[in-house]
């Protein structure tokens, strides 16, 4: 659970990060993320599967992605999905001051066009936090469906989104090499479990 949902402890670290977005509803609204790309073995499928379910995500994406995949960048703004910066080359914030995370986050925004800033593996210093925020909306998450991981499997993905779902949860999954064939499986489970409970979906702005 220290992951899946981050403890309120993990919350307080970054003060002013937005890790969700509550609507007052019952059963509320959820926000479906993706990071990591766009990449062609990913993107597009994943791009598919939400129109098939008309349904809407924001797309957290690396600059150096964008830039070798564009034609996907701008297919992925074309189908009306909202668009995060997650740095220019996916870098920790371990061991990298301030000015030189600044400017990687700099180069993001420049090539995604985007004020919303999800740091790489979900987190950065307080020193980090505090430079990033002067100028970006941080968007971290509620629930992350560890799509990612090489012993999580599609049915792991679906139990977490069932046991962990809740109002205004940001929810977190990754069109990614790494991930989509787990994806291709759990994303239609996930969906059709959150509509069939009543969610609605929404973009981060």
């Amino acid at each position: 659970m220290l992951i899946e949902r981050p403890p309120v402890w993990f919350r307080k670290l970054f003060p002013g990060a937005v890790f969700k977005i509550p609507s007052g509803k019952t059963p509320g609204t959820v926000y479906l993320t993706f990071d990591d790309g766009p990449v062609p073995e990913a993107t597009p499928w994943v791009l598919d599967e939400l129109d098939r379910h008309n349904v809407k995500a924001t797309f957290f994406m690396v600059g150096e992605n964008v830039r070798k995949y564009p034609l996907i960048f701008q297919e992925v703004k074309r189908r009306g999905h909202g668009i995060g910066n997650h740095s220019m080359h996916h870098i920790r914030g371990f061991g990298i001051n301030p000015a030189d995370y600044m400017k990687d986050v700099r180069e993001g925004e420049e090539i995604t066009g985007s004020s919303l800033y999800r740091p790489a593996h979900g987190w950065l210093s307080p020193r980090q936090m505090r430079a990033v925020k002067k100028y970006f909306k941080v968007v971290m998450y509620d629930l992350v469906t560890r799509d990612y991981g090489r012993k999580t499997t599609a049915t792991d993905v679906v139990a977490n989104i069932e046991k962990y779902a809740r109002d205004g949860s940001v929810i977190v999954f990754h069109d990614s090499i790494k991930s989509i064939e787990k994806l291709k499986v759990a994303l239609p489970q996930c969906i059709g479990w959150l509509k069939n409970k009543g969610f609605e979906f929404e973009i981060i702005t």
